[in-house]
């Protein structure tokens, strides 16, 4: 199973990086029924949601229904046709164990960006002498700093899987790895920041997080949280055969990395409408491209 998905896979690449487009005259109209996108409050999936929503509505005129769930209820959802697809799928590593459940039903459309990591973070100002790597985390002294407490965030989320198994691994036992949501771990991050104190949080790029402080990853030995990571977009079987435009829409959406964090740090600034808004505005021939398929004229 996970064979014929990786295959899956290579082919969504190439059709990410190639010129060519899928459209047919052919294809049937894209039905009208609302495409139900899932969605975790996560950063930088809200960013790429809400862009996508915005785009589907705007310029392909088709209704859109965004529908919060837990990461591992979206998989299951798309498996069984209850979502039509979703756009945070970290892969090789981070999702993993949800392809290994329903690889063979859900079906990848395209690769959103790249060299987006996993893993655990300080605020620079934490002496690096002291804290370099998570073993580090395991000296009473540090311990002593930072509370006993790892700040993390839903507890349903692939990284947090991984946190727990770095506990282990590391001999974290005295730890509490704690869940909240991705604003609540944003929010005791900057408290602490405020006030000069340790913390160590569950974190990833692409986040605004490492625009708007200075914070740097500890380094994992042990490779339990991965390495360099791709973010999918999965759908459900026969999306493509249902909304055949907004497949190919999908299919040829990719941020490269900067920009996407540029948007992250705006919305935080501002919202994340105003932050779409300039995007559009300063990206026109790339959004039309992911719209229409059409090569800006050289």
């Amino acid at each position: 199973m996970r064979r014929t998905f990786l295959k899956m896979l290579a082919v969504a690449a190439a059709a990410v990086v190639g010129t060519a487009t899928l459209a047919s005259p052919v294809l049937a109209a894209d039905k009208k029924e609302p495409v139900r996108i899932g969605w975790t409050a996560w950063s930088d999936a809200e960013a790429v949601t809400k862009l996508a929503k915005r785009l589907i509505e705007d310029r392909l005129h088709q209704p859109v229904e965004l529908v919060l769930a837990d990461i591992g209820l979206q998989y299951q959802g798309l498996s069984k046709g209850d979502l039509d697809f979703m756009m945070m799928s970290w892969l090789p590593t981070t999702h993993g164990s949800y392809l290994e459940k329903v690889g063979d039903d859900i079906v990848p459309l395209g690769i959103l960006y790249t060299r987006a990591r996993l893993g655990w973070a300080v605020p620079d100002y934490v002496p690096a002498d002291q804290v370099r790597t998570i073993a580090d985390l395991a000296k009473p002294e540090v311990r002593k700093k930072l509370d006993g407490k790892i700040q993390g965030i839903d507890p349903g989320a692939g990284l947090m899987q991984a946190s727990e198994k770095a506990v282990e691994k590391y001999g974290l036992k005295d730890y509490n790895l704690v869940s909240a949501s991705g604003a609540a771990m944003t929010a005791a991050l900057g408290r602490a920041i405020r006030r000069d104190e340790w913390i160590v949080v569950t974190a990833w790029s692409p986040h605004w997080m490492f625009a708007k402080w200075k914070l740097r990853y500890l380094e994992d030995p042990e490779g339990v949280l991965g390495g360099l990571e791709r973010v999918h977009v999965m759908a459900r079987k026969n999306f493509y055969q249902d909304y055949p435009k907004v497949a190919e829409f999908l299919t040829r959406m990719y941020l490269p990395l900067d920009e996407l964090q540029a948007i992250m740090l705006e919305a935080d600034n501002s919202s994340y409408e105003k932050a779409i808004d300039d995007y559009i505005a300063k990206h026109k021939q790339r959004v039309d491209y992911w719209v229409t398929g059409e090569m800006p004229a050289s």
